[in-house]
């Protein structure tokens, strides 16, 4: 029987009977830690020779309900250029059942998105690093959900976990919280940073001290650091700021004024390209390529 070629973007199921392979189960379990990745992310987690073989394995999934793709992303001229954005489904999340929160990378999994493209580029960032430790013994990467099981038990059972605040009551929410652990000379050490995506909509400074910026973000975090609430909230010995924007240009002004305001050790910036394919494919050089410091050398974070 000749199957109609379906519609990549609204799902038509045709009844086909899937039998899920281990394959499946394990980008089921890839989608619940981070909520979104596009094909190229979910093929280079769980593998397979032919990558157009896998794009058809997933189309079977879309369509009988076991991923889904959000729709968010056909609203951009390019979409169809780009590999597909995908989240778990309803059958999906049926087979992994408790095992969603499992390794969980991110707290987006089961929350509203006003902003789309943010969320996507937060997942992206995160996949990047963690695919480029899997290339290499000397680096583990270690995932939110495993930080939040050894903090301390008011932040395990917090609202809002995540969230660190100075003794001023300033409060920030970073895009993102994980960590390194670093495996040398049979010793162990770590490194946890916050990660803050960029994308060009917040102002990087004010005239006033009205509405946010980027700069006003970054001075909360340095209070936070100063005061070490890492360590309290969080019971982690240290955290860096990584910050990632969108362009050179935006990158270079971020710290040029960001080096006027003092200390710059423990914050890191990285500039992607505008191109909207930048992030399309694993980006795993941010592990290993080194990130801008205001009047420091340039750090990777992979050592």
């Amino acid at each position: 029987m000749i199957v109609p070629r379906r519609s990549r973007m609204r799902r038509k199921s045709i009844g086909k009977r899937l039998a899920l392979t281990d394959r499946d189960i394990a980008l089921f379990r890839t989608l619940a830690r981070y909520r979104y990745l596009r094909s190229t992310y979910l093929h280079a987690f769980v593998g397979g020779e032919s990558e157009k073989r896998f794009k058809e394995r997933l189309g079977d999934l879309f369509h009988e309900g076991y991923v889904d793709r959000p729709e968010e992303q056909w609203r951009f001229a390019d979409a169809r250029c780009k590999p597909v954005v995908h989240e778990l489904g309803k059958r999906g999340a049926e087979m992994v059942g408790a095992e969603v929160e499992t390794g969980a990378v991110t707290w987006l999994r089961d929350r509203p998105h006003r902003q789309f493209e943010h969320s996507l580029m937060i997942c992206e960032v995160l996949a990047s690093i963690e695919l480029a430790t899997r290339s290499r013994t000397s680096v583990r990467y270690i995932p939110w959900s495993e930080i939040l099981a050894k903090a301390p038990e008011a932040t395990r059972r917090s609202a809002q976990p995540y969230a660190l605040s100075a003794s001023n009551g300033d409060t920030v929410v970073p895009d993102a919280i994980f960590g390194l652990e670093y495996r040398r000379d049979g010793r162990k050490t770590y490194r946890f940073f916050a990660l803050e995506a960029d994308r060009g909509t917040m102002p990087i400074a004010r005239s006033t001290k009205i509405g946010t910026s980027v700069l006003a973000k970054l001075e909360t975090y340095r209070r936070i650091l100063k005061q070490e609430v890492y360590r309290s909230r969080l019971g982690i010995p240290n955290m860096l700021i990584l910050t990632i924007t969108i362009g050179s240009n935006r990158c270079a002004e971020l710290v040029r004024r960001f080096q006027e305001t003092g200390d710059g050790v423990p914050f890191l910036f990285k500039a992607i390209d505008t191109g909207s394919a930048s992030l399309s494919m694993p980006a795993t050089a941010l592990l290993v390529d080194p990130w801008q410091r205001a009047g420091l050398d340039a750090l990777s974070i992979a050592a």
